[in-house]
């Protein structure tokens, strides 16, 4: 086993992990963490498809720098998304999105 497919497979578990998080976790923050994993997963999966494409050839450059813009996007992204939930668990007083049934409308159609 080489190094690209180490680096491939270890991209792909992160990305199944990052997916798995995203889809079970309710809460926002653990949300958000599952993303960046998934995102990392991603970034990792585009560096060994562009190290594998150019063996050989001393590698490409492009991808290269698109991964490390999308490092950067990804890293604003995740602070934005951590202001909003703070924000969220500023005007509400928590940190979660689910429902209460205290604020929900009754079944005969009064709010």
């Amino acid at each position: 086993m080489n190094a690209v497919t180490l680096f491939g497979l270890c991209g792909a578990a992160l990305v199944g992990i990052g997916l798995y998080g995203l889809i079970t976790n309710p809460e926002p923050l653990r949300k958000i963490l599952a993303f960046n994993l998934l995102g990392s997963g991603v970034f990792l999966l585009f560096g060994m498809i562009a190290r594998r494409a150019a063996a050989g050839l001393g590698g490409d450059p492009v991808p290269q720098a698109m991964v490390i813009t999308a490092i950067v996007v990804a890293f604003a992204a995740t602070a934005m998304a951590i202001a909003l939930v703070q924000r969220l668990a500023d005007e509400t007083g928590r940190a979660s999105i689910r429902s209460d049934s205290s604020g929900a409308v009754d079944g005969e159609g009064k709010s």
